[in-house]
């Protein structure tokens, strides 16, 4: 039998132990980027006791836990291990640096890799739509034994460059939010360009607005370009674009309860930001924000220089013909897919377009035969996203072609939407 200083000195040993053990338990920084499919982790920063010069991605293990407080995800997407594709030594902020205290390891990411989102899509009532969830990472160094297990910063490019706080009051029952992305860029006058969410990035947080889908990529250096510096709106309502005052999706048959509060947001904003150019304000949205912005341009022809349009849910039935020729001087670019089983084609886009054109409007159709993986790095052409997400070619200024296979030009030359778009003014 143990003396009782042999069990006191056990004891103390036990918990220097644990003490030791705790203390080895360190922070990491994520990274979520934005890709066509939506967001993902793609990096995690951890923090050394002492600086290095190189780094094997093979002596580190990541592991990732999903889970939220409204909704069950599945046990499948619930938890699993990220693989790390490389590692090198950086800066806190995740830049190469030839020496450092710090190592960034870059994870696999995937369309069809659900572990990486830290997000997720749900129908419940109270948390409907996309929403973030809790996302934690388990890093092992395994020559160590050191492990990282709490999120001290988290990164988001391009979209950390946006202010998240807008609000805008509409009346009593309604205030929607907005995020804005201002160009640091002095110059007289500057364009706007306003992208309206589809329907599961309702609610009253807007970094869904614009992360949900790859947004934030109007905020990118290359489209940036091409407008020579532009402000890039994104509104946000609390639930649907197209709910009636019922709260039922209406397809154009009757009026929505949001549109003449939106266009005076926008009008709003335009007024508080002199620096905005108004023969250059550009309007655009995905399917409940394709009804919209379409719903916008019919409600204030004069307003818009142009249109910017995907997976248009605005029924054609709905539209008169005194409607169609109201617009008939606004240039849109309609993108869409004819295997979209969300916003039929040929129920929305399809005769919308074919009206206008027959009114005379400027106007332009990407029409694909399926939404495919524009990297190619997951099949290419033979990698079918779903049919209704054909916003990823307005996202990352892919589309180029006419409705009839033919490039879109100005002045003889090939442009994307978002040249094309640029080049509009009223």
């Amino acid at each position: 039998m143990k003396k009782p200083t042999q069990r006191i000195a056990l004891l103390i040993l036990w918990l220097c132990t644990q003490l030791s053990t705790f203390a080895a338990s360190k922070e990491y920084t994520l990274v979520v980027e934005a890709y066509d499919w939506g967001p993902n982790v793609s990096k995690a920063i951890i923090g050394l006791d002492s600086p290095i010069k190189t780094v094997d991605h093979k002596d580190y293990t990541v592991s990732a836990t999903r889970f939220s407080s409204c909704v069950e995800i599945p046990a499948v997407q619930a938890s699993g291990s990220r693989s790390v594709v490389f590692a090198y030594v950086s800066d806190q902020q995740g830049k190469r640096v030839a020496e450092g205290n710090f190592v960034t390891l870059v994870l696999a990411v995937a369309p069809n890799l659900p572990i990486a989102s830290p997000i997720f899509y749900s129908q419940n009532p109270k948390c409907r739509g996309n929403n973030w969830i809790e996302y934690k990472l388990n890093i092992k160094d395994n020559k160590s034994n050191q492990v990282w297990d709490k999120e001290k910063n988290r990164i988001i490019p391009l979209m950390d460059q946006f202010d998240l706080s807008g609000k805008y009051k509409v009346d009593d029952s309604i205030t929607l939010s907005y995020a804005v992305y201002t160009p640091q860029v002095r110059a007289a006058k500057l364009p706007l360009i306003i992208w309206l969410h589809g329907g599961g990035e309702g609610g009253s947080d807007p970094s869904i607005a614009i992360i949900g889908n790859k947004v934030v990529n109007y905020a990118s250096p290359e489209i940036q370009s091409y407008f020579g510096a532009a402000y890039v709106l994104a509104p946000q309502c609390p639930g649907a674009w197209m709910h009636n005052k019922k709260g039922v999706i209406t397809h154009g048959q009757e009026d929505d309860m949001y549109n003449q509060g939106l266009l005076a947001m926008i009008k709003n904003f335009v007024r508080t930001h002199p620096q905005i150019d108004q023969n250059r304000i550009y309007v655009g949205g995905c399917s409940n924000g394709g009804y919209m912005a379409l719903r916008l341009i019919l409600a204030d022809p004069n307003y818009f220089a142009a249109g910017y349009i995907s997976a248009l849910a605005y029924q054609s039935q709905f539209i008169t013909d005194q409607q169609i020729n109201s617009i008939r001087k606004v240039p849109i670019w309609f993108v869409h897919a004819k295997d979209d089983g969300t916003t039929i084609p040929d129920k929305t886009v399809v005769p919308v377009y074919k009206r206008l054109k027959a009114a005379g409007a400027p106007v332009h159709f990407s029409f694909y035969d399926h939404v495919t993986d524009l990297s190619g790095f997951y099949g290419g052409e033979n990698y079918y996203f779903n049919g209704h997400w054909s916003w990823i070619y307005s996202h990352s200024n892919a589309a180029k072609l006419d409705f009839d296979g033919y490039p879109v030009k100005i002045k003889d030359k090939p442009v994307t939407i978002m040249e094309w778009m640029a080049a509009q003014k009223k």
